[in-house]
């Protein structure tokens, strides 16, 4: 495993980290307590040092399921999390008063329950899970986070960027108050290297990648026939026709497997890691294989300048999420 370094925060964090929406369950159907145990296992055994987590996924079984698993540990492992919006919108909604979302009682009250979940005295990131960049300049926010550095119980803050909307952060980063981002970066949306790629190089800000898989779009299993349990959110996500075009990009990305890749998750975790503005990378993993096969990109081989330069045309700009 290799690492890098979380912008100017002085953590050194495996590239490849655990991403953990989906053994928190509730959306995700079919995750086992079990099975996600041994992945958290089997992550850390390959060197994984940085598991990201919130206190939405599954109404905080994932926090409880990590904080579990980190008294199963001796290792020093860097955990953040996030505060769901107040208001329940997802993705937060421009020109919605940051009371509505964020009240200064109510970061501190989540945080201090995500403590609790996960058995810690200190989150060593702590991230609002949602955001607007007309909140940037509110003090309110800021303070609460001053006060919970100050009281001890985080240590770094950070934004996860509303999907699609990676300079929707910019104004935030201005404030000097934040310290890392995480932000959707895949094949399909490089949109994040036009401005928020930049911007944290040059200021030496961190930056989490979240789903390079692109909720499996990336992974080559879906197809037009691909079905899911009762209860899972992908029903919606890839509704419609929209299974078909995820096949047929997919497709088209299979032709360039090779000596540089040699399957489409390999492929899509490679390109994310190419980009010396990313701190980590953060698929999910609910099973030890999942674990293993994602640690096993992190072996420092570069993708190729004429790959790298064909994945550029595969962009492509939507929103599955709308």
């Amino acid at each position: 495993m290799n690492y890098r370094a979380l912008g100017r925060t002085g953590l050194e964090i495996s590239e490849i980290s655990f991403g953990a929406w989906g053994i928190g369950g509730g959306m995700w159907q079919g995750s086992r307590d079990g099975e996600s145990t041994l992945a958290l296992h089997k992550a850390v055994d390959l060197g994984v040092n940085f598991i990201d987590t919130a206190l939405a996924y599954g109404d905080g079984h994932s926090e409880r399921l990590v904080g579990k698993f980190l008294r199963e540990r001796k290792e020093k492992i860097f955990v953040a999390t996030k505060i769901p919006p107040k208001n329940q919108r997802w993705p937060a909604r421009s020109g919605t008063p940051l009371a509505d979302a964020f009240p200064g009682e109510y970061i501190v009250r989540c945080t201090e329950e995500s403590l609790r979940n996960l058995g810690v005295d200190t989150i060593d990131v702590q991230q609002f899970h949602v955001w607007d960049d007309g909140w940037a300049g509110a003090p309110e926010w800021q303070e609460a986070f001053e006060r919970l550095k100050k009281d001890g119980k985080i240590r770094f803050a950070g934004i996860s960027i509303n999907d699609h909307q990676p300079s929707n952060a910019l104004k935030a980063a201005a404030t000097g108050k934040i310290d890392c981002f995480q932000v959707i970066y895949n094949i399909f949306d490089q949109s994040p290297e036009e401005e928020l790629f930049p911007y944290c190089l040059e200021h030496n800000l961190g930056i989490i990648v979240r789903v390079p898989l692109d909720e499996g779009g990336l992974t080559g299993t879906i197809s037009p026939e691909t079905t899911f349990p009762d209860g899972d959110w992908r029903h919606r996500y890839f509704r419609g026709d929209r299974k078909a075009q995820v096949f047929s990009r997919a497709t088209a990305l299979q032709a360039l497997l090779g000596k540089d890749a040699a399957t489409l998750p390999e492929l899509a975790l490679r390109f994310c890691l190419q980009h010396r503005a990313v701190s980590t990378v953060i698929p999910g993993m609910r099973t030890a294989l999942h674990a293993e096969m994602n640690s096993a990109v992190s072996d420092g081989k570069k993708l190729s300048a004429p790959l790298l330069a064909e994945l550029r045309r595969h962009a492509w700009e939507r929103n599955f999420y709308a």
